[in-house]
């Protein structure tokens, strides 16, 4: 059982910084892979990032490609979510996962329960 905790969201101007910050619970945090989701109001919600359980591999949606940073330190259990030059419609509430799965985008098992990103224009 693995237990995710999302911090590190708030309200930012356009082209300003946040970063997110998700804790997990487990001994086993160093075995999965991690991603970060985001869901607007009124949008499905949608693939971010992810990072392999080692933090050798990771992979990156076009939106955020060049913006986002993701890492992982899995001595303290944690991954970040380094986000620069944030845009309007960055604005949505973002989830940390957590899974075992071969897909990027899919098959995360454990998920947060989320933290409000809100970027002004």
């Amino acid at each position: 059982q693995v237990q995710l905790v999302e911090s590190g969201g708030g309200l930012v101007q356009a082209g300003g910084s946040l970063r997110l910050s998700c804790l997990t619970s487990g001994r086993t945090f160093s075995s999965y892979a991690m991603g970060w989701f985001r869901q607007a109001p009124g949008k499905e919600r949608e693939f971010v990032v992810g990072i392999g359980w080692n933090g050798v591999s990771t992979y990156y949606s076009d939106s955020v490609k060049g913006r986002f940073a993701i890492s992982r330190d899995n001595a303290k259990n944690t991954v970040l979510l380094q986000m620069n030059r944030l845009k309007p419609e960055d604005t949505a509430v973002y989830y940390c996962a957590a899974g075992s799965g071969s897909s990027w985008k899919a098959g995360y098992e454990y998920w947060g329960p989320g933290t409000q990103v809100t970027v002004s224009s």
